[in-house]
């Protein structure tokens, strides 16, 4: 009883449409605090965005193939995970630039979430796209030296990749699994050991996609199915709820000019022509200013 009293419930009334559209399967919204914009991908819509909160206008790029995580290089443009594998992308010039792929040998597997790490490296890891989903995706990093090395393995669907503040522990979930994990992480050399479950969930809970952390050490974790984005605390109490009006939410991030704006990527694939009607903001860009505070999100550097 005494969880419950200090749960705090945030209905959807709050939440405001920052951009309207119909995005397939929105992802990876990435806050550049130099530029005032909001970058984010449309994996299945094969498109790269910059989203400007300032003016409200969307510039759209299509890529040509699946981008599904970005992050922001230290010299300029972009570090992504593609369908191909890990591409430096220049979104001025629209062109990539391959790096390498660490399942190029996996026709059926293709990389998912990733984000990078506070000392500069880029993480990502793959999924299994068609057929039996059996456990033969990983998680991979890749250095300032553009060598990248698998972390983890036996994943079906890698997502909730994020840091805690003082770089101690990462969190990584699998989609596939009713499970958020925690793991304690060597920021140094990028090591990580000791998994633990972090977050396990009910049935009417959904499942763990995208995350991000706030600066006390909280973890906020998009649900789909369950229709919400959820905190949860360094010792995985879930303490806030907020309620969607989209039943898949994909990644979440802080942004604006003092990191108090959490933005919300959805997705609109694969609902049924009535659920589309039903959710006319599904493959928009939520926002929903909060007290809680983000940390600015780490470039890559190369």
């Amino acid at each position: 009883m005494n969880m419950d009293a200090k749960m705090q419930i945030i209905p959807r009334s709050k939440l405001e449409c920052i951009y309207h559209n119909r995005a397939l399967l929105a992802e990876s919204p990435v806050w550049s605090a130099d530029e005032k914009c909001l970058y984010w991908v449309d994996i299945e819509g094969r498109t790269f965005n910059s989203f400007n909160t300032t003016t409200s206008k969307n510039i759209t790029n299509n890529t040509g193939i699946r981008v599904s995580a970005l992050a922001l290089r230290e010299p300029g443009g972009f570090i992504v995970a593609t369908e191909t594998g890990f591409q430096f992308y220049n979104s001025t010039e629209n062109s990539f630039t391959l790096i390498g792929d660490p399942e190029s040998n996996k026709p059926n597997n293709r990389f998912n979430d990733g984000r990078c790490d506070r000392a500069g490296r880029f993480w990502a890891g793959t999924m299994i796209e068609k057929g039996d989903q059996i456990p033969d995706a990983g998680l991979y990093c890749i250095d300032q030296d553009l060598k990248y090395k698998k972390k983890y393995g036996g994943l079906i669907l890698s997502n909730g990749l994020a840091w805690s503040p003082n770089n101690r522990t990462m969190y990584l979930a699998d989609t596939r699994y009713p499970v958020v994990w925690a793991f304690d992480f060597d920021i140094d050399n990028g090591d990580i050991c000791n998994q633990r479950k972090f977050i396990e969930f009910d049935l009417d809970e959904g499942v763990p996609d995208g995350a991000t952390i706030d600066t006390d050490g909280c973890y906020w974790l998009a649900q789909p199915r369950a229709s919400k984005i959820c905190r949860y605390t360094p010792k995985g109490r879930k303490d806030t709820i907020v309620e969607l009006p989209v039943s898949k939410p994909t990644m979440c991030a802080f942004g604006g000019s003092t990191l108090n704006m959490l933005y919300i990527t959805t997705s609109s694939l694969g609902l049924s022509e009535k659920e589309l009607e039903e959710q006319p903001l599904a493959g928009s860009l939520l926002g929903l200013g909060v007290k809680a505070q983000g940390l600015p999100e780490p470039k890559f550097i190369h």
